[in-house]
């Protein structure tokens, strides 16, 4: 069983930061790649950030020179530090994980954490 939790949302005024952690546990031999997600009322899900076992990052445009994704390997945790934040930026911010657990290799991902960014 593997499970991956969130953490860290709040509310924050326009130009503050948060810093999000995404911790996996369970049954985990290795895992690839790790990423943040965001889903904003009315909008699509968008892929914020993204991080490779090897630490390669990507970024969506909107947050470039803002966020920063980071791994600690050794903890099995991924972080998202937001700086600027803009109300644009609120949304519920999911972490997936692609995880080989045993035999078995797949997108496990969190509940979801709430980032409100008020003007």
């Amino acid at each position: 069983q593997v499970q991956v939790v969130e953490s860290g949302g709040g509310l924050v005024q326009a130009g503050g930061s948060l810093r999000l952690s995404c911790a996996a546990s369970g049954s985990i031999f290795s895992i690839n790649a790790m990423a943040w997600h965001r889903l904003a009322p009315g909008k699509q899900r968008e892929l914020v950030a993204a991080i490779n076992s090897g630490g390669s990052t990507n970024y969506a445009d909107s947050v470039k020179g803002r966020f920063t994704i980071s791994r600690d390997n050794a903890k099995n945790t991924v972080y998202l530090q937001m700086n600027s934040l803009e109300p644009e930026d609120t949304a519920v911010y999911y972490c997936a994980a692609d995880i080989s657990s045993g035999l078995v290799r797949g997108h496990f991902w969190g509940q979801g954490t709430q980032v409100t960014v008020s003007s």
